[in-house]
């Protein structure tokens, strides 16, 4: 539950040099760039160096160039390539404008044999008729459409029957169409065409076809393998150029992908006369590298501050973790990155999420498969999930052989629980009714745990932040800790043990006294922090406003622990559907009886997988992470060029 520490680096030097400064700073891979607004408050007598990042538009046309032609070039390192910016202009413009030549010629035969396929298409269903297509699409009085009507349309044309012109000739039929033509005459044409347009009628381009569809089809067929011919010849063309500049495109990419990346450090810079300003942030560990390669430089003055002293500014946060918690920053990191001086939930996460899951989705072979596949996942695929996937696996194996659950089947560990534990059978039978209770009650003992769990990190982190009133007096804080731990001892001891809890001194001191710190946490922490403006402007208002308040955060304590009943709920949720697969494999019968248990355990791990990956995200989102985590954090984005 950690951040790598980071440097605020000030730089200042003369405008000579500047480019090899931010030389040195790319190729360090990792500078933080941050404007130097942030660390200086009056600026109006710097400017900008550059607005725009000109390397922009000449790595963009070349990119796209490229892109037409589908072919990919490595980024690759070129510190040794140093061509000025004109020259990368030029050879961008040259090679977009070459490439477009050849592309364009690619696409318009690529375009004629598409379209002479499409004809060969349509023409094929028009075989029959003895008689040039182009005469018949010309005649004097009459209109003719040739295409294709959906077969349950042609079915609705006895509805027309009592109209001679609705006629539709068919030539060909496929699985879905009659391909056909009908005619109109000129003056019923637009009320015709509109009747079989609700027909859905397509019209097929049969335009120009001065012969018959024989011998139209016949010309296609010795035009269609000389332009496929033609387009070979085209790509053969482009493969060829690419491969004569293959070299030097890669190198002029490279370059300016180096360069375009690097003028971003360039747009934050500022200058002052004949100076520049550079800021940005470092991890500490590569802090002495970096002031090592910039200290070569002449000119250059170098200011390294801990961010500590630089929380104002809020530093850029580089999550460190163990490998446990290291797949779980992914979760992290879609709820917010944590502020500097905040910690880092995701050990937390990790070790919660794991547990919880475990207990949900509790089944040995189902647990052992999800592992399986979250490694698969992982290593296939790249995917993130799947490394989350594999220890959720491994839990529901565990908590699996708690239950006494493989892949549905409750009782076939019962030899096991025999031999080690001297048991006749599994020691929990989810689906009797004091199961289902100790079960349900369970669930809320761990949402009541892990909620003071939560309160405490908050503690942690408002002591860490030096918020000493909100660690003190805060809903989360000491005074929430010892109100709702008092409540829930009192409720359990009265209710289960039947002891007479609450007292009047226990009321007050343990109830009372921390409501009312809750309630004046605003000014009791102005207070102790030393603000002279500490009291409310109305403590009429400020009574008023805060009795809402106070409502709702009462409501949350109780919603939050009841939130964590689905834990057992999906307990039970799992026997229940587990039980459903099997009723329905002995209602198929003996064959069928194997297939229907496969393919139910299929079902039910996909689909309670799901779920359960859900309901516990919500649980640390909602229940958890709102008591102790802001999530307002900015990420460390160093400045890095990707090397294929």
């Amino acid at each position: 539950m950690a951040v790598s520490t980071m440097q605020a680096v000030n730089v200042i030097g003369l405008m000579k040099d500047i480019d090899n400064v931010i030389s040195v700073l790319g190729e360090s891979g990792v500078f933080h760039p941050d404007d130097v607004s942030n660390f200086y408050s009056d600026t109006k007598n710097f400017t900008h160096l550059q607005n725009k990042n000109i390397y922009a538009e000449p790595l963009t046309n070349l990119k796209a160039a490229i892109g037409l032609t589908k072919r990919k070039f490595p980024i690759v390192d070129v510190n040794d390539f140093n061509p000025s910016f004109k020259e990368m202009e030029i050879f961008s413009n040259k090679i977009s404008e070459e490439i477009a030549i050849l592309v364009e010629d690619r696409d318009f035969i690529a375009e004629q044999l598409f379209e002479a396929k499409q004809n060969f298409n349509d023409t094929s269903h028009f075989v029959g008729l003895d008689v040039e297509i182009q005469k018949v699409l010309n005649l004097k009085y009459i209109n003719s459409r040739f295409g294709r009507l959906p077969k349950e349309s042609y079915n609705k044309l006895s509805a027309y029957k009592n109209n001679p012109y609705i006629d539709f000739t068919i030539f060909t039929e496929d699985r879905s169409h009659y391909w056909g033509v009908y005619f109109a005459p000129i003056e019923k044409s637009e009320e015709i065409d509109r009747i079989f347009s609700g027909l859905y009628f397509e019209k097929c381009d049969v335009i120009g076809v001065n012969d018959t569809p024989q011998k139209h089809l016949e010309k296609l067929k010795q035009l269609i393998p000389t332009l496929e011919q033609k387009l070979n010849e085209t790509n053969k063309r482009i493969d060829n150029y690419l491969n004569t500049y293959s070299d030097r495109i890669i190198r002029y990419l490279s370059k300016l992908e180096e360069l375009y990346l690097y003028a971003s450090i360039r747009t934050k810079a500022l200058q002052y006369n004949q100076s520049f300003i550079i800021t940005g942030w470092v991890p500490t560990e590569f802090a002495k590298p970096l002031k090592h390669s910039l200290k070569k430089i002449s000119s250059v003055n170098l200011d390294f501050t801990d961010a500590k002293k630089e929380i104002k500014k809020s530093p850029p946060v580089k999550l460190k973790n163990c490998f446990l918690a290291k797949p779980f920053e992914f979760y992290t990191e879609m709820y917010g990155m944590p502020k500097y001086n905040e910690i880092d939930p995701s050990l937390f996460v990790a070790i919660t999420y794991i547990i919880l899951f475990g207990i949900m989705f509790a089944d040995v072979g189902q647990g052992i498969c999800l592992s399986i596949i979250g490694v698969l996942m992982w290593k296939l695929k790249k995917m993130k999930i799947g490394k989350i996937l594999f220890p959720c696996g491994i839990s529901s194996t565990v908590f699996g052989l708690v239950f006494g659950s493989v892949f549905g089947f409750e009782h076939l560990l019962d030899p096991i629980y025999k031999a080690l534990l001297g048991l006749d059978e599994k020691p929990i039978e989810i689906m009797t009714s004091n199961s289902i209770i100790m079960i349900l009650l369970s669930a809320v003992v761990i949402g009541i745990l892990l909620v003071l769990s939560a309160m405490g990190l908050n503690v942690y982190s408002s002591l860490k932040q030096n918020n000493i009133g909100k660690a003190l007096f805060g809903s989360s804080g000491v005074a929430g800790i010892v109100f709702y731990s008092a409540i829930i001892f009192g409720v359990a001891g009265q209710l289960l043990l039947g002891l007479s809890v609450f007292s009047l001194p226990y009321i007050l001191g343990l109830i009372v006294l921390p409501y009312l710190l809750i309630f004046f946490s605003e000014p009791l922490s102005k207070l102790i922090s030393g603000e002279p403006d500490w009291q409310p402007e109305s403590w009429g208002g400020y009574i008023m406003e805060h009795l809402i308040e106070s409502i709702e955060f009462l409501l949350e304590y109780i919603t939050n622990t009841v939130s964590f009943l689905r834990v057992g709920a999906f307990v039970l949720v799992h026997a229940g559907m587990m039980m459903v697969v099997f009723v329905l494999a002995e209602t198929a019968g003996s064959i069928a009886y194997w297939p229907v248990v496969v393919l139910g355990n299929v079902f039910v791990m996909v689909l309670e997988a799901l779920l359960v990956s859900i309901q516990v995200l919500r649980l640390e989102y909602y229940e958890m992470f709102n008591r102790f985590y802001s999530g307002e954090g900015r990420p460390y984005e160093p400045v890095r060029l990707k090397i294929d």
